[in-house]
């Protein structure tokens, strides 16, 4: 329903936005022909463009824009002169390829450091711990992305300042293109890294504390179990799970930052793409990345709440927590 509601607003948006895609396209038209335009000019353009033939009737254009779009066509972009599709096949990649990795270090990063900071609770390593964390979580990414690309780019000549891979590296699943773009790729994710595990160690330390004070874990160790394997299979096990989801729902977030994020460091993703139409009031291309990125959003939830059951077993069990250890 979500990726079905996001579809009707794109619609609808380009369908009655003022000043809208089909007045620009218009107007681009007679600009680049100096004379006016023809309405078979205009209801073929906007068919190529739009997906839609503005003299059917609202529901058939809805159904045509609809069905092209699960047959993957978002239409032509007005800015780039090409599919939608391409441009978005051809930087969705870039996206996840940093978005993943920042993803999976802060989330490692982050449950490693909650989970010392929960077990060594009280301790002045915790009190550092949870400062650290709090600062950096209340720092915007973007604050710390300009932060790096200054030091680092700018002043020291560390890391590029642009681009997603170098002129001249060949494409391909080689040493030296691999290393390449991610060099290229090292601020970006530093700067997702840096705002994001503050918050996922936090969580962490609450979740571990929490489990600390389980009536399991002082049966464990009346058992003699070791203190790794209490902290191993039992707190951070058990502590972890909450966070699943959320790990989830951070991919939202990474793709809903790309925007600002790659702007910044001139990274080619789909949020440079989404920034460029907007500017440029490329309705298709705006419309068909704001889609992919929903799609993207719903699939990571839904994978969430399918694989949740399977990490947890108390979901299959009605909740009976005895039984999950």
């Amino acid at each position: 329903m979500t990726v079905f509601g996001v579809i009707v607003a794109s619609f609808f948006l380009i369908k009655n936005m003022p000043g809208g895609p089909v007045d620009y396209l218009i107007a681009q038209l007679a600009d680049s022909r100096d004379q006016s335009i023809s309405p078979e000019v205009v209801r073929e353009m906007s068919v190529e463009y739009l997906l839609v033939d503005p003299n059917d009737p609202v529901w058939i254009q809805f159904l045509d824009y609809f069905t092209s779009i699960l047959q993957g066509n978002f239409g032509q972009s007005f800015w780039y002169q090409e599919s939608v599709s391409g441009l978005i096949a051809r930087a969705l990649p870039w996206t996840i390829f940093y978005a993943v990795i920042a993803l999976v270090l802060s989330f490692g990063i982050g449950i490693v450091l909650g989970s010392l900071m929960g077990y060594f609770e009280g301790t002045k390593f915790d009190a550092a711990a949870t400062l650290v964390s709090q600062t950096i979580v209340a720092v915007p990414y973007y604050i710390i992305a300009l932060v790096l690309v200054f030091v680092f780019a700018f002043n020291l000549s560390l890391f590029p300042t642009g681009g997603n891979k170098p002129i001249g590296v060949e494409a391909g699943f080689t040493f030296e293109f691999l290393s390449s773009i991610l060099y290229h790729a090292t601020l970006p994710i530093a700067s997702l890294v840096i705002a994001r595990f503050g918050f996922t160690a936090l969580s962490m330390r609450g979740n571990s504390v929490r489990v600390l004070g389980s009536d399991y874990i002082r049966v464990a160790r009346l058992r003699g179990l070791s203190e790794r394997r209490i902290a191993l299979l039992y707190v951070g096990r058990n502590a972890i799970l909450p966070l699943w989801t959320g790990l989830m729902i951070g991919i939202g977030t990474l793709f809903g930052g790309s925007v600002i994020l790659e702007k910044i460091f001139s990274y080619p993703g789909i949020g440079w793409y989404i920034l460029q139409a907007l500017n440029a009031r490329d309705m298709p291309l705006l419309m068909g990345s704001f889609i992919v990125v929903t799609i993207a959003i719903v699939v990571g939830l839904l994978v969430a709440d399918l694989t949740y059951g399977l990490i947890d077993p108390r979901v299959k069990q009605g909740g009976d927590q005895h039984e999950a250890y």
